[in-house]
């Protein structure tokens, strides 16, 4: 059996293929390497072009005809970028992606898993998020709970491609699963795959950049309403979220039933990955502490102008639906980040 992936050459979607090949699984890769390394394809069948080619995509199923399913990876992901250029984050991740489904449909796939984003909902008093969660993203007012809102265009530009998807799988028989997801860390723990990105804008990643260079790392913000003020994310190691994918995959059928009765709800689920409580800032210092020394440099500094709260993952949908809950822990994301940067390095002089 054969997947395809898009943005198979990106951080997520490189270790997804990964995941699907050490099962036995063929990953065919379609990506534009626009953001993608393209050594991150080598021994893999691969295919480079944009998602909303359509002629490419009825080749890539003309010449892999045993493709079963497609893992839709390929989206552009920065939020500062979104901001400065939401016309070209909702033309990649809206209208693109409605593109390439129409294009799986021409050509008989009806198996599609989504790559979201679980920051499109609103969190509960608790920080916490489950499937049922109002959508922030979808109410575009401004309210005085507006911090804890994630009012950004690639989260829109991920919740309408949602509701564009779910209208499609009513009406044309197109089955989806979507996964939503927060902060995923960590990197391939083989070594194959890591963040493309040699200056990541995330927490771990500025830890990393602060150790190295020997500056402090500044935790900004310490009165947030959390367990110790700190702001809170649910952070997840990427292959755990790449596992979650094989399982879909491999349950597709058992999720989103090829044949539905009569007045059956729409052909597509949403499930949640996550940790189930989040990890703090300073819990992600304390950690980031264990594994390379009491000298990492810290000190704190007050929130700054766009911070959040942050949020955290309800999994229990995930466990019932696929069996799945995270196996690696902080410290394994934290110790892979590491080998990945230094990997890294060296790929990149090399390159």
């Amino acid at each position: 059996m054969k997947v395809l992936i898009t943005g198979g050459a990106g951080f997520i979607g490189s270790t997804v293929a990964s995941a699907f090949a050490e099962r036995g699984v063929t990953p065919v890769v379609l990506d534009s390497l626009v953001t993608g390394r393209p050594e991150f394809t080598e021994g893999k069948i691969f295919y480079q072009g944009d998602i909303g080619d359509g002629a490419l995509v009825d080749r890539i199923f003309a010449e892999q005809p045993d493709i079963a399913a497609a893992v839709h990876c390929a989206a552009l992901i920065v939020v500062p970028d979104s901001m400065s250029d939401p016309a070209r984050y909702y033309r990649v991740n809206l209208t693109r992606t409605l593109e390439f489904a129409e294009h799986l449909r021409r050509n008989r796939c009806d198996r599609m898993v989504f790559a979201s984003t679980a920051g499109m909902y609103r969190p509960s008093a608790d920080l916490s998020v489950t499937e049922e969660s109002e959508l922030a993203s979808a109410d575009l007012s401004v309210t005085e709970e507006s911090e804890l809102d994630p009012q950004n265009p690639y989260t829109r530009s991920k919740a309408m491609a949602e509701t564009a998807l779910r209208d499609l799988a009513a009406a044309y028989g197109l089955r989806v699963v979507s996964l939503r997801y927060l902060n995923p860390i960590g990197a391939d723990p083989r070594m194959r795959t890591g963040l493309q990105s040699s200056k990541p804008t995330h927490a771990l990643g500025k830890m990393i950049e602060s150790y190295e260079s020997g500056v402090p790392f500044r935790i900004t913000g310490v009165d947030w309403p959390t367990r110790d003020g700190t702001a809170i994310r649910d952070y997840i190691h990427v292959w755990d979220i790449a596992r979650a994918f094989v399982t879909t995959v491999e349950r597709f059928d058992t999720i989103v039933p090829p044949a539905r009765p009569a007045g059956a709800p729409s052909p597509y689920e949403v499930v949640n990955l996550g940790t189930g409580d989040g990890t703090t800032v300073r819990e992600l210092v304390d950690a980031f502490r264990a594994v390379v020394g009491d000298g990492f440099l810290v000190e704190e500094a007050p929130a700054r102008p766009g911070d959040v709260v942050g949020a955290f993952v309800d999994p229990a949908k995930a466990w019932e639906v696929l069996a799945w809950k995270p196996e690696f822990t902080i410290g394994d994301a934290i110790r892979h980040s590491l080998q990945w940067a230094e990997h890294r390095r060296r790929l990149d002089v090399v390159a």
